[in-house]
């Protein structure tokens, strides 16, 4: 049986651009860019409405403000 020698030279390096992994990566990047920027375009022309506001102001159920204390007599 014979041994497989090892390569007397390293492996020779491949440019990043021919590399498949890397042109997927920097699609994915582009495209999440552009679809950023195309949700701020869209969004800018429409008109945020204010939300009516209850009578007593609470948020997630918790008072905005502290009752008055109780008048001691």
């Amino acid at each position: 049986m014979q041994r497989m020698k090892p390569p007397s030279s390293p492996p020779a390096r491949i440019a990043w651009y021919r590399v498949p992994v890397v042109w997927l990566g920097i699609l994915v990047f582009a495209a999440s860019i552009v679809g950023c920027i195309w949700i701020i375009v869209a969004s800018v022309q429409y008109r945020d409405e204010p939300l009516p506001m209850p009578a007593a102001h609470s948020v997630l159920g918790v008072p905005a403000h502290p009752h008055p204390a109780p008048a001691s007599s």
